[in-house]
């Protein structure tokens, strides 16, 4: 069923919900547009629509290729909504879900795209502060790049910081989706440019892994992991590739490339990655070590980790999860004794296809075998020395008569 829009757009159907409200299908003067209409209780926030109105300028002002340009800004009564061009594709999300990981030069060519529009919204003085495959748009009526890849494009600018209020997110509050949120934000930090820079690098090694190199589990044990843990190396992939990661991943914000320097650097890695498949790599398995008693049992996970959603929770509190993942948390900030310990057991090291992770069920069962055998290896080792002692001695006493001593020589002839 059709709705106004403030006076100039019409809202036609349903594209997605979100947390923080629902995408529309909509027309403007200027043709097809889409619609994100916030929730009507965050349209009644007076503090939150004053917020939206300041951010109208900076939003209105982004136009590059790789963005989804916001082209209106809309309080209308009840009615709270950011008009952005419509992009004719699917999110990058949907087609991880779809593929489980992507060949290295697809993966790199679609994160160059994000960190050129990157670029430009933070020349401009915009922090995104939610980069994940849940905002990147796949343009599928654009022209194919390397590996085949659609054109790639950022969108849900201003939605983090717009719902980040002072009200809603007091200094012991946090913002953001738990795989993707830079240390210094967990450490409660100002978020700075080099936030999308972090979360950026985690998308790539998601794209390239099938798996965040730090989710898995409760969330706060996934943001304990930003803070305390080192990234673990993706075997398959250029050294100089894998260092661009890393740079990225730095836990100081000011070890950190520029969005313009990574864009710039992941394109000078396309040629090395041409024709290279899927890296074949395991997800760890969903449980960690400090999560099974000691000398305990599980059972085998029944379906791939890869298939579970990890720190999946909403933008706003009381909401829940829906069609397009709009997932965010809002969650106390660890303290530094918590960020200084209880790290064991949380590494989440990627391994060779069908290698047990270190501390899982099967890593524990596998290591007794291993025992075990060893064991049986030991004891049947003993034994054989025991018995070549045994048959050596014999051999020795066979030869002898009641009366060869050490001291006796040797017969005359």
């Amino acid at each position: 069923m059709a709705r106004k829009i403030g006076s100039r757009y019409t809202a036609h159907q349903i594209l997605g919900r979100g947390s923080a409200g629902t995408v529309w299908l909509g027309e403007g003067p200027e043709g097809p547009v889409a619609i994100k209409l916030l929730r009507e209780d965050l349209a009644s926030d007076q503090e939150l629509v004053g917020r939206f109105v300041q951010e109208r300028t900076a939003l209105l002002g982004l136009d590059h290729p790789h963005v989804v340009a916001v082209r209106d800004l809309v309080v209308d009564g009840n009615d709270l909504a950011l008009v952005m061009d419509l992009v004719r594709g699917t999110d990058l999300r949907t087609r991880l879900d779809r593929e489980r990981r992507l060949a290295p030069e697809a993966a790199v060519a679609i994160v160059a795209d994000v960190a050129d529009g990157l670029a430009a919204a933070h020349a401009a003085g915009v922090v995104h502060r939610d980069v994940k495959p849940e905002n990147v748009l796949l343009d599928m009526q654009g022209p194919l790049g390397p590996g085949g890849s659609h054109p790639a494009l950022l969108t849900d600018f201003g939605v983090a910081k717009l719902i980040d209020s002072p009200r809603r997110t007091r200094a012991t509050k946090i913002i953001g989706t738990p795989d993707y949120l830079a240390p210094e934000i967990i450490e409660g930090l100002p978020p700075r440019a080099a936030v999308d820079i972090y979360a950026l690098a985690t998308v790539l090694y998601e794209l390239l892994a099938g798996f965040t190199p730090f989710g898995g589990g409760h969330p706060g044990a996934v943001l304990r992991r930003h803070v305390t843990e080192t990234v673990v190396p993706l075997p398959g992939i250029p050294e100089e590739l894998w260092q661009l990661i890393v740079q990225c991943l730095a836990k100081a914000p000011a070890s950190r490339l520029r969005a313009s320097e990574l864009g710039a650097r992941l394109r000078e890695q396309l040629p090395l990655l041409v024709g290279m498949p899927p890296l074949d790599v395991d997800e760890p398995d969903g449980e960690s070590a400090e999560d099974v008693p000691e000398g305990g049992e599980t059972a085998e996970p029944t379906a791939p980790a890869s298939r579970v959603r990890r720190g999946a929770v909403p933008l706003v509190p009381g909401a829940a999860p829906d069609s397009n993942r709009d997932t965010h948390t809002s969650m106390r900030v660890p303290g530094p004794d918590e960020l200084a310990g209880g790290a064991r057991g949380t590494a989440r090291a990627p391994r060779a296809a069908g290698a047990p992770r270190p501390g899982s069920a099967r890593h524990r069962a596998s290591a007794r075998r291993r025992r075990i055998t060893l064991g049986v290896a030991g004891a049947v080792l003993v034994a054989a020395v025991g018995v070549g002692t045994w048959l050596a001695t014999s051999g020795d006493d066979a030869g002898a008569t009641p009366h060869d001593t050490k001291n006796s020589a040797p017969a005359s002839p």
